[in-house]
């Protein structure tokens, strides 16, 4: 030992400046033997010394102690030995030949004993060792370098030695399989990452399979890898929910000392308002503090990775500066060059790798917070309190889930750029003032001056982007109406009024957006300027300032490469800055809505199910809907026996829904005891439908008994529906139960529940939306006593008299208490409410007829539409004639009912994923619609702006060139005026550009607008029913938003970005012709690159946004049915199918940022060759080349990973978005009615004069293939004839509406109103010419007098005197804004009686020759009714009038009646002749009661 230090000293003392001429100061550098025998040997060896403890220890805790015996493990194990030996053997050669000379230098003898010690602590680590000893053992074999011994023997050991660290080398380059018990069960594609070796995880190799397979054939759904277990929502939600459960309970726990310290003394109004603003403040720092333990670690691991990206980025203008130093000195060695040279490569490479894993670990972290956070809302949203769950609508929900967990994922990328940025502009600033002194301050003035310029930008477009969205919130809000009520629109031919409408909307929402780009343009003019500005206002100074301040070509470009880096840290920083304050509002409403209340689970006993005593009891029980309120339900005392059926009845408003959410532990219970014995079922008062199958509806869950299944269906009515719908239970209902009547919704949700043999149901109000023959049927069949439910406990909350003779003990509420309680004969002879209840009730349905009790619902349906009356005639779609084509659709056969059930049962056409790549058309259309008039301008001021900024970079250089006399240059302020018109001229060309661009955009979007508006107005109703209106308000919405900025945007980044490149290779071809060698094969191997990426890229941004819908739609679904899920005890079926939508949806967004980074990762090492090939090329020809244009060329090569992977960005987002077009162009091939008006057929303008109307042998069909809806029908109405169509749901009459409107075109034979064949004019100017009354009364939202005549074609005095006749004259007057009162979306601030009227109003207005009317079948009450009958018969005397019946009272005076069935006329007569007759009418007549 003490003679190896006095060896070291004797080296010390010698001549240091001997060492540095031997490795420095000569053209033949090499390293001394000392060096070579301690740092080479000893650093490798105990970088792995000090790794391997914590290695071991990690191998301990993570259970991956094993690997799997391979030829591969074999090899490195093999090879280790042979290295240990090796250096064995050199040890006893160096003890035995070499003694003497040891005794002098020790150290000889040292490296072959650590190398040796160091190979037997990699045997070891290979034996107990896990993939990544791979990347240990790499890293230390590089102690290779030993001199040569004179001796040739000593030099054959050394060659094997070094072929042998080498092989070991490349070996561990490869990672060992995990053995079988370390790989996951039962994963289908598992993610390769998992198994990939340390080079293949850092250059993202292990992603190239997918990219291969996408650019073969397009990717699906299939071909995507499993999710990692780490990356799965119950990895990520169950860690998470521990740490979110331990930060509530720590916080509960605070609030109540606080609590009780406050109790001491009365709190103020405003103390409360801060302590619940403080309370939500905290709430989201404690979901930041959960988020930050669980997923920490990795982020940090990160950050790591970006702080060693800045230090590589910050050396790079320190080796150019070294590098153009060198060109300089005609005397330095030519191998410094070329050091310079691959030390700038290697740096560039390394900085890059950095930087990837950073966004890659970023990105990770960004997709797990996601997962986390939508786990926890969801599983929050299905225990959240009633009172908390009133304050927070659906659409709030669901927009935590979406827009607030994506800021969430956007802080985390950006994130670090807020501490981060400022420190790398201070560094900036630092290596300036190195360069040029107090000069670095001017570029600090000019970047002070463009930053507040841009904030002052940013506030205006903020502004001018409202008003955008305000008049798009219009635009799409109306759209939706005219969606909605499309029917009724092309009924009344006003297609043409609204389309003006939207387009109004539209030009407003265009004019806001021009401003916006307008400004937006001065903003990237600024911004893309920057460069030169700083550099104009650094190098005017330093040049001004001193006449002996010269720029030569280190200080000019050695600073222009600090300005490319500057650029990076200040365009983060805002943006950075903004995330962070829109990530801090988006944790406290995550937070806010996670601390809500949640329902208690103990409010209710549940005790297990035994049959004998009283199934649920309530005692002495108070509650009320929040924690605050006042008691809903007071003294409630309730014992229901076992297998009883119990009726709770009451005025609207009593407490009787609030009773069954009490026994469902909904409500907050203030005192009082809940027993429930069993398990429960719960039918809710508004029917809770899936978006599924008929079948997994009813099922819900549970296994599928098909005998028990028949049996429910059959009892709840719901056999005669299977008939009508498409694939029988197979069919599949659309949301909210979209494509189900009311009735057959409330029978779906009771079949669910019987199905589930319960032992207590809970059944609110299940019968209301039922006809009374169908709710008749129910009650016996399912809930009386003789019902497949007789032997369960029943609470039945009803209205229908009729049932409560049954009922073993009735409840009577009043406000919240239960007044009575008893059996039917018990309640009746008290006399009390009770009694005069049922006589009022009873009152209403003998007046009625046998309609159905419609006091309380709207709901209900006036039932003598089924006259004859089978069940399955109940309407599939209550009152849409238009979707009739479902409810005529023919059985299949049974062979053909197995292959088709699943298509047939199909209604919508969900929103696909297009494949493969855009086509060329979609560009060729896009730049069609902007026109080559503005195509060409923008191509040449591109050329100019790029030309600019060319001359102004080459000006610099011949500055930099400019010989020094007597230290100073000569024409100092020329150049920089010369230097300053280039730039300026640059950044007005920007300007000019970007805005071309944008107008450019404008023109397109605006084309490709009206044309989506025309095609989907012009479309036939057909279209309407199979196209869900969610996809076609994506496309007003999204797509055309896509259409309007995301393109435009798109292709200006692409297009400055590949001129950018253009102008580079011109100046790296300037400098070096050679480097076109180079450049050639770099492009060709880019586009080919890129070309894998895009195919790739595209399909998994498909892949993602359509597996991203049915997360929401989830989401929507489960907070709107989550009482209905909580009773049947379905929450964690609820909540594994959220995880299987949320994992499914990450199982392509995970690929699909993994696939930027392999691009980007690829893409920038083939700037790192064109950076060596420039240096490398400069170097070989410093003899020809100045200081200057090496500099140019090498500033910016240095630019070009960041432009590569900014083009493939760029172009990306234009492949992704011009997507759009082909969406909206996809509606121009759809089939469309007829034209609206024919030029050649003009019609006289009183048409039609008497009102006639004939059918000759009219036939009609739904589709191709289906039945006839109508067959053969001739007949004709006379001149002022009063006509009305009666017959059961499915026999033609609305058809018949629909043929004379062309809504439906006759599939053969004609129709003739006043001798003029229809099919032979304009749709517009047949609808216009006659006047419907429809069934619905829809309203739209906008002025009372735009509703009554959206097209001003009548005077004030007209829509009054319609008013008049309608009897709203009085109501409209009341009104503030009288004719221009707003109405509310769909007139929900109108009653339905007075919607009715003023659908009346509008026909008065018209006066028409005909009027067809369509008897509404709602509720109305009946004397609205009486008011439209008297008003038709007085004013519409002179008119043709054809009824649609569903009351027979209203047509009994009528001239004819025509009774209609499957599609025939079977009798026509006047109603007397056919009563007396005793037909089919008189059979009617008599089950309505009026024979």
């Amino acid at each position: 030992g003490t003679r190896f230090c006095r060896l070291l000293d004797r080296t010390r003392k010698q001549s240091s400046t001997k060492d540095w001429n031997l490795t420095w100061f000569t053209p033949n550098p090499d390293l001394t033997q000392c060096f070579q025998h301690t740092v080479l040997v000893w650093f490798p060896c105990v970088y792995l010394w000090l790794c391997a403890p914590f290695y071991f220890l990690y191998l301990r805790f993570h259970h991956h102690g094993r690997i799997s015996i391979s030829s591969l493990c074999c090899a490195k194990t093999a090879l280790g030995l042979c290295l240990a030996s090796f250096g064995l053997l050199e040890m006893i050669y160096l003890l035995v030949k070499r003694s003497r000379d040891i005794e002098h230098q020790m150290v000889f003898l040292l490296s072959p004993i650590i190398r040796s010690l160091t190979m037997v602590v990699i045997m070891l680590c290979l034996i107990g060792v896990y993939t990544s000893s791979a990347c240990r053992s790499a890293a230390l074999d590089v102690s290779l370098l030993q001199g040569f011994s004179e001796d040739s023997l000593r030099s054959v050991a050394f060659f094997a030695c070094f072929s042998l660290q080498l092989a070991q080398l490349i070996l561990s380059c490869f990672a060992d399989q995990r053995p079988g018990a370390l790989k996951p069960v039962c994963v289908k594609n598992p993610c390769p990452v998992e198994d990939a070796s340390f080079l293949s995880k850092i250059l993202f190799w292990w992603f190239s399979g997918l990219v291969v397979k996408g650019y073969r054939s397009p990717l699906t759904a299939e071909d995507l890898w499993s999710l990692r277990e780490k990356d799965t929502s119950k990895k990520i939600i169950s860690d998470l929910e521990r740490e979110w459960s331990m930060q509530c309970a720590k916080l509960q726990q605070k609030e109540r000392c606080e609590n009780v310290k406050a109790l001491g003394c009365r709190i103020t109004e405003q103390t409360q308002l801060l302590q619940k603003l403080r309370q939500e403040q905290s709430s989201g720092f404690l979901l930041l503090r959960t988020l930050a333990r669980t997923f920490g670690t990795y982020f940090l691991s990160g950050t790591l990775c970006l702080i060693i990206h800045d230090a590589f980025m910050f050396s790079i203008p320190q080796v150019l500066s070294l590098l153009l130093g060198f060109v300089r000195d005609e005397d330095a060695p030519l191998w410094k060059g070329y050091l310079f040279a691959f030390t700038m490569f290697l740096l560039s490479c390394l900085q890059s790798l950095f930087n990837h894993q950073y966004m890659y670990a970023c990105f990770t972290v960004g997709m797990r917070v996601k997962t986390a956070v939508m786990g926890l809302v969801y599983r929050k949203s299905l225990v959240i309190s009633s009172a908390a769950r009133r304050t927070c609508t659906v659409g709030e929900i669901v927009n935590l889930v979406s827009a607030d967990t994506q800021k969430l994922m956007d802080f985390v990328v950006y994130f670090n750029a807020v501490w981060l940025a400022p420190i790398e502009i201070g560094l900036c600033l630092f290596f300036l003032w190195q360069h040029l002194g107090p000069s670095a301050l001017a570029g600090i003035a000019t970047v002070i001056f463009i930053f507040p310029l841009n904030g002052l930008i940013a506030k205006m477009r903020s502004k001018l982007q409202e008003v955008q969205m305000k008049y798009m919130d219009g635009r799409i809000k109306l759209m939706n109406e005219i969606l909605s009520g499309i029917k009724i629109l092309k009924f009344y031919a006003w297609e043409k009024a609204f389309k003006e409408r939207v387009l109004g909307y539209r030009e407003n929402e265009l004019k806001a957006l021009k401003k916006s780009q307008i400004l937006y343009s001065v903003s990237i003019a600024s911004f893309n300027s920057s460069t030169f500005l700083i550099a104009f206002a650094m190098f005017g100074v330093y040049v001004l300032i001193d006449e002996k301040n010269i720029l030569d070509a280190q200080k000019v470009f050695v600073s222009m490469a600090l300005i490319n880096i500057l650029k990076t840290p200040l365009s983060q920083l805002p943006f950075a800055m903004s995330t962070t304050m829109q990530a801090v509002v988006s944790l406290k409403r995550l937070g806010k809505f996670l601390c809500q209340d949640e329902l208690k689970p103990d409010s209710v006993v549940r005790a297990p199910y035994s049959a004998d005593g009283d199934s649920v009891v309530i005692e002495n029980g108070t509650f009320s809907w929040s924690r605050d309120g006042p008691p809903c339900l007071r003294r409630i005392s309730v014992k229901v026996p076992h297998g009883s059926l119990v009726a709770v009845v009451g005025h609207v408003g009593s407490g009787k829904s609030s009773l069954l959410s009490a026994m469902l532990g909904e409500m907050e219970k203030k005192s009082g005891n809940i027993t429930v014995k069993g398990s429960v079922a719960y039918v809710p008062q508004q029917a809770w439908i899936q978006n599924a199958t008929m079948r997994e509806n009813v099922v819900f869950g549970q296994e599928k008994k098909e005998s028990w299944y028949q049996s429910v269906l059959e009892a709840c009515a719901l056999l005669p529906d299977l008939e009508i719908l498409p694939a029988r239970d197979a069919t599949e209902i659309g949301e909210k139960g979209l494509n189900l009547s009311g009735g057959q919704k409330q029978r779906v949700s009771l079949a669910r529940a019987v199905y589930r043999k319960a032992d207590t149901y809970l059944l609110d109000d299940p019968l209301s939306a039922v006809d009374a023959h169908v709710g008749q049927h129910i009650f016996d069949r399912v809930i009386g006593p003789k019902g497949i439910l007789k032997n369960k406990t029943r609470v039945l909350v009803t209205h229908g008299l009729s049932f409560l003779p049954q009922a073993d003990l009735i409840l009577v509420m009043a406000d919240g208490e239960i007044t009575e309680s008893g059996s039917y004969t018990e309640l009746l002879n008290r006399r009390s409410t009770f009694s005069d209840f049922v006589k009022t009730f009873a009152g209403n349905e003998h007046k009625e007829s046998s309609t159905h009790r419609g006091a309380r619902k709207s709901v209900s349906r006036l039932s003598v539409t089924d006259f004859s009356i089978d069940l399955s005639q109940e309407q599939l779609i209550s009152a849409d004639m238009g979707n009739a084509s479902i409810q005529t659709m023919k059985p299949l056969s049974d062979s053909e009912q197995e292959q088709d059930l699943e298509e047939v049962g199909k209604l919508t056409e969900a929103d696909k994923a297009h494949t493969g790549r855009v086509k060329l058309v979609m560009y060729v259309e896009y730049f069609r619609t902007i026109g080559l008039a503005l195509i060409i301008p923008i191509v040449f001021l591109y050329a100019f702006q790029q030309a600019a900024s060319l001359g102004y970079n080459y000006w610099l250089r011949l500055w930099a060139d400019d010989p020094v006399i007597n230290g100073t240059q000569a024409h100092v302020d020329v150049k920089l005026a010369v230097f300053g018109a280039l730039g300026f001229a640059q950044g007005i060309a920007i300007f000019g550009t970007t805005v071309a661009i944008s107008l450019g955009g404008i023109i397109a979007s605006r084309h490709l607008h009206l044309d989506l508006l025309n095609n989907v107005l012009h479309s036939p109703m057909s279209f309407f029913e199979s196209t869900p209106s969610g996809n076609l308000l994506n496309r007003f919405s999204k797509e055309i938003d896509a259409i309007d900025c995301m393109i435009p945007d798109g292709f200006k980044m692409m297009l400055g970005y590949v001129f950018k490149l253009l102008e580079v290779c011109i100046i790296v071809l300037m400098a070096t012709p050679f480097a076109g060698l180079v450049i050639l094969p770099l492009m060709l191997f880019y586009t080919f690159i890129q070309s894998f990426y895009v195919a790739t890229s595209c399909q998994l941004r498909r892949l993602e946004s359509v597996s991203r819908s049915p997360i929401y739609t989830h989401f929507n679904e489960t907070v709107q049915g989550a009482s209905v899920i909580r009773a049947f005890g379905e929450q964690p079926r609820f909540i594994l199918q959220a995880n299987s939508r949320v994992d499914h949806n990450q199982t392509s967004y995970f690929p699909r940022f993994v696939a930027t980074r392999w691009l980007a990762v690829n893409l920038e090492f083939l700037g790192n060759l064109l950076v060596l090939a420039a240096a490398i090329l400069s170097v070989m020809g410093r003899a020809t080349l100045s200081p200057g244009i090496v500099g140019l060329a090498m500033s910016h090569s240095l630019q070009v990973t960041g432009i590569l992977s900014w083009i493939v960005r760029a172009w990306t987002d234009v492949e992704n978005n011009i997507v759009s077009v082909e969406r909206v162009k996809e509606y121009a091939d759809t089939p469309k009615e007829a034209p609206w008006t024919l030029e050649n057929r003009s019609l006289p303008s009183a048409w039609p004069q008497t009102g006639t109307i004939e059918f000759q042998e009219y036939g009609l069909q739904y589709r191709k293939g289906l039945d006839w809806a109508l067959k053969e029908i001739t007949l004709s109405v006379r001149e002022r004839e009063k006509v009305g169509i009666v017959g059961r749901t499915g026999a033609g009459k609305s058809s018949l509406a629909l043929g004379i409107f062309r809504i439906l075109e006759a599939a053969k034979g004609q129709i003739y109103i006043d001798r003029v064949d229809i099919a032979e004019i304009g749709l517009q100017d047949l609808r216009s010419r006659i006047t419907i009354i429809p069934q619905d009364p829809v309203l739209f939202s906008g002025s009372l007098r735009m509703n009554l005549d959206p097209f001003d074609g009548y005077s004030d005095e007209e829509v009054w005197r319609a008013l008049e006749l309608a009897h709203l004259k009085n109501f409209v007057s009341g009104l503030p804004d009288k004719l221009n009162h707003e109405c509310s979306e769909g007139g929900e601030n109108l009653s339905l009686g007075q919607r009715q009227l003023v659908c009346l109003a509008r026909a008065l207005l018209r006066k028409t020759k005909i009027l067809v009317l369509d008897e509404a079948t709602a509720a109305v009450d009946l004397e609205t009714d009486n008011l439209i009958q008297s008003t038709i018969r007085t004013q519409f005397e002179d008119c043709t009038v054809l009824t649609i019946a569903h009351r027979l009272n209203t047509i009994m005076d009528y001239t004819r009646v025509i009774v209609m069935d499957r599609g025939n006329v079977t009798e026509m007569d006047s109603p007397a002749n056919l009563i007396a007759g005793r037909g089919q009418f008189y059979w009617m007549c008599r089950e309505a009661g009026l024979v």
